[in-house]
Formats: C-alpha cells, sequence, structure tokens
C-alpha cells in the first residue's frame, strides 16, 4: 500500500506540473563551439539535427540532418539528443534510438570534423546489444578532448531476474573515445542500482579521469544522489552518497541533477527531492565542512541546471505561477556564499529544460519554447 501511495503521489505532483513540463518536441541541447557559434540539437521526426548561430541565438541555420537515414529519436522529458564540441572543432551529437519493446533503446552517436563537415554515419555506442534499456544518454568532452558517453542500462537486471536474484535500479555504463569519436571503448560500468529515468551529470577532469553525479537507489529504496569516479582506464572508484534528503519512492521521478566545479576545485550541484518535508530544488556544494542545502525557488521550481566560471556560478530551473511558466535565475560571484535571484523570461506555452552555458566568461540560458524556439538569454 505505501507504494501505491507514492505512485498515487509523484503522479500527482506530475500532473499539477503539466502545464510547464514542456513537449516531447522540445527536448534540445546546445554548445558552443570554438569560434564562439552556438549549436543546437533536437529531434525533427525521424531525424536529429543541427542548427547554428553566430549572434546568440538572435538568427539560426538551416537545420541540418545528423541521421541521414531516418530512424526512432527519443526526444521526452530527460531523454534529448545530446550535442558537444571537440577541442579542434569537432562535433558530436549523440540521442537514444527508442526499441519495439517498452522502455528499450540503444544509445546512438554521430561526428562531424567541423561545424560544415558532414555527419558520420551513426553508430550504436555501446557493445551489449540486447534488446533492453539503454537510454538517457550524457555526452561531455574533456579538457584533454576524450570524449565519454553515458547511459542507463539494465543488462545487469537482466541477468539478476535470470539468476531469480533481486535486483533495484539499472546501472550507469561509461563509453570512451580518445580519437575524437571514431572508435569507442568500453563498456565500463561505473556503478550498479542507479535510478532508472534521470539524467546523468558528467565533469571530465584534467587527468583523463570522468566524474559522474546520478540519482541513487539506496537501500531500501530511497533515491538521493550518488558520486563516483572512472579514471582513464575505465576503472570505476567505489561510489558515495552525496545527498540526503530520503526520499523513498518506488518510482523514477525524471529529474536529474546538474554538477560542475569552480577555480577553486570545490564542487557544486543542484538536485530535485520530492521527500516530506524536504520537496523542492536544492543547491549545494559537495564536501566535508560544506554548507547546508539551499532552497532553490519556490515550490513549483523544477528542472535546474548549472553551471562555473571561475568562481562565479549561475543556477537557472523552471518555475509555474498556475497561468505562466517562468526561467528564474539564481548568481553568484563568490563561489556559492551569497546569491542573487530574478525572473529572466516567461513563456505561456509549452517549454523544455533550461540549460546553463558559458563562453569566454559569459553566462548564457538556452530555453526552447514552443513560442520562442531555441531562445538564448545573456546573464550579465
Amino acid at each position: 500500500m505505501r507504494r501505491v501511495f507514492a505512485a498515487l503521489a509523484l503522479g500527482m505532483t506530475a500532473a499539477a506540473h503539466a502545464a510547464h513540463e514542456g513537449h516531447a518536441q522540445l527536448g534540445a541541447t546546445a554548445a558552443f563551439d570554438a569560434a564562439g557559434g552556438v549549436l543546437a540539437a533536437y529531434k525533427d521526426g525521424s531525424h536529429v539535427v543541427v542548427r547554428r548561430s553566430a549572434d546568440f541565438g538572435r538568427t539560426w541555420s538551416t537545420p541540418r540532418r545528423v541521421n541521414a537515414v531516418p530512424e526512432p529519436v527519443a526526444a521526452e522529458g530527460e531523454a534529448r539528443p545530446k550535442i558537444a564540441t571537440g577541442t579542434r572543432g569537432e562535433v558530436y551529437v549523440t540521442w537514444t534510438r527508442p526499441l519495439s519493446k517498452p522502455y528499450t533503446g540503444e544509445i546512438r552517436f554521430a561526428r562531424a570534423d567541423d561545424v560544415d563537415a558532414p555527419f558520420s554515419a551513426p553508430v550504436t555506442v555501446h557493445t551489449d546489444r540486447q534488446e533492453i534499456t539503454h537510454r538517457f544518454d550524457a555526452l561531455s568532452v574533456g579538457p584533454g578532448g576524450r570524449l565519454y558517453v553515458a547511459w542507463i542500462d539494465k543488462r545487469d537486471l537482466e541477468l539478476a531476474k535470470r539468476a531469480g536474484a533481486a535486483y533495484a535500479g539499472a546501472a550507469v555504463y561509461v563509453a570512451v573515445s580518445d580519437d575524437g569519436g571514431k572508435s569507442f571503448r568500453g563498456d565500463f560500468k561505473l556503478a550498479d542500482h542507479s535510478c532508472e529515468c534521470c539524467r546523468i551529470a558528467l565533469l571530465p577532469e584534467a587527468d583523463g579521469g570522468l566524474l559522474a553525479l546520478w540519482r541513487h537507489v539506496f537501500e531500501p529504496n530511497v533515491r538521493d544522489h550518488a558520486l563516483a569516479r572512472l579514471d582513464g582506464d575505465g576503472n570505476a572508484a567505489p561510489l558515495r552518497r552525496v545527498t540526503f534528503d530520503d526520499w523513498r519512492i518506488d518510482a523514477c521521478p525524471h529529474h536529474g541533477p546538474s554538477l560542475a566545479r569552480d577555480e577553486a576545485g570545490r564542487l557544486h550541484a543542484v538536485w530535485f527531492s520530492g521527500a516530506p518535508g524536504r520537496s523542492g530544488v536544492f543547491y549545494a556544494r559537495l564536501g566535508d565542512n560544506a554548507p547546508l542545502p539551499r532552497l532553490v525557488g519556490d515550490d513549483t521550481a523544477a528542472h535546474a541546471d548549472l553551471a562555473v566560471s571561475g568562481s562565479r556560478l549561475l543556477v537557472a530551473w523552471k518555475s509555474f505561477d498556475g497561468e505562466r511558466t517562468h526561467l528564474e535565475i539564481m548568481r553568484s560571484d563568490d563561489g556559492g556564499e551569497t546569491w542573487r535571484t530574478r525572473k529572466l523570461s516567461h513563456t505561456d506555452g509549452p517549454s523544455d529544460q533550461p540549460r546553463v552555458l558559458t563562453h569566454a566568461g559569459r553566462f548564457f540560458v538556452f530555453w526552447n519554447t514552443a513560442h520562442e524556439p531555441l531562445s538564448m538569454h545573456e546573464v550579465e
């Protein structure tokens, strides 16, 4: 009965926020390229397309198809095409291709040598080809050009089922490319027992390692967050729990975290919790002796994202006042000690989740809405 009430509570929350949770076709991501242009990737029918803006989102180029051959493309909730750029101007795109069985998929990847070059034929990143869950891809490029693709994977759950053993949630797997996406090595398992449908936050490190933050299933069924490191050889360090909201629910909230590191080496994160008495979006520095988490926005705040430039931080999220969806931000210029909060924009129609970008020390918020597609908001 407790599980039933938990599922009903999550459903009621989703229904209350339906007006500002967005539309499946609005799922998009963006990234700056080496020349200072911004690239956006999103779904257009059975294709992933990329557009470029040379004037910070005021005008956009004609869409270019990433996959020449049509195929299913996921673009809903925490699953949407991802885009990143390489150190030499390369363009990388990933997406989830749904398969015939419910909740199954493959992680697809394509690359181009630069913004004007044709994209390569898409490949499936992971070596495991079972018709199971490989979904909710995450894409990131390290300072040295190493490319990381992570995803939620249920191969270990399937093994446990066949053995008659219990297994909570799914697992986080990672593939690594050292040649600009021309080939991948892996699959490297970062951890068992991840939540099933929340996005993974990736933070590449200068030594070739990778930090990942995700919603985890802690005993007995607590949906808090875990942090773990994968070294350059694919070896995973033991995870550590970094949020302690004690949200006990037998369901996935489709609400993943964001992670960044400042110039002093401190880790910063934002995340969502639906725990009784501790519900909402939270910001915190991660680590020993860090201040207590800070509540972000009001009780309708959702889908926050975070970026850092030096010692400056910007958090962006959506809120809903019953009629309009608002894009809100809070900014700190002292490493998260003090904050200023304000509304940045609003819309009367469907909208996607906001994403914070940095370029040349400047903050931008990318927000794809039905009324203002692919909008870019500079934060002064």
